[in-house]
């Protein structure tokens, strides 16, 4: 039994030393670089699902939760790069073009309002539009803050391409002025 013991004990002494013999002959300098790959980058996911845009010159009809903004959004930028003003008709909606024309009806009160789409929102999940607070007054929710609503967008029309007219002046060829005083040699 001692024999077994002995033998046991020397073996894992002489692994030990084995073991850290080698680990001292490859450096970390000297060792192969490992490569990873990159992992895969996914698209962050959204909040909520995303609408995709009508086609252009398509009514939309739509109804869900519309909400309102006015106080903390006055005076700053909205989408379309205009300055936000609370006491105007205008709303934010994802997916309609910028400059959109919508009527927005509040279904409790029957009320509607005209409204042109200048910012992108709203971002609470479940709701479809953001009135500015003179819009959401004109229907009657600026009290509850949310309403259920029937919003319906106008075509926009595409601006008519404006051909230049010529005139006779643009023919003219121009005249040449000068303006330094002439020199006189004498």
């Amino acid at each position: 039994m001692m024999f077994s013991h002995r033998f046991l004990i020397s073996g894992l002494a002489g692994a030990m030393l084995l073991l850290s013999g080698c680990s001292s002959m490859i450096g970390r300098k000297d060792m192969p670089a490992v490569i990873v790959p990159p992992a895969p980058q996914l698209p962050p996911s959204p909040l909520a699902e995303e609408e995709k845009p009508p086609p252009e010159g398509q009514k939309v009809e739509q109804v869900g939760t519309a909400s309102w903004y006015g106080p903390a959004h006055n005076g700053k930028e909205t989408a379309n790069g205009e300055t936000f003003d609370q006491n105007q008709l205008t709303a934010a909606h994802p997916t309609l073009p910028l400059g959109t024309q919508a009527t927005v009806t509040n279904l409790e009160s029957g009320k509607s309002v005209n409204v042109t789409i200048t910012d992108r929102g709203p971002y609470e999940q479940g709701r479809k539009i953001d009135l500015s607070r003179a819009a959401a007054q004109k229907i009657g929710m600026a009290k509850k803050g949310v309403a259920k609503v029937k919003i319906e967008s106008r075509p926009r029309r595409k601006p008519a391409k404006k051909v230049a007219r010529q005139t006779a002046k643009s023919h003219a060829t121009p005249v040449a002025t000068r303006t330094d005083p002439p020199t006189v040699s004498p």
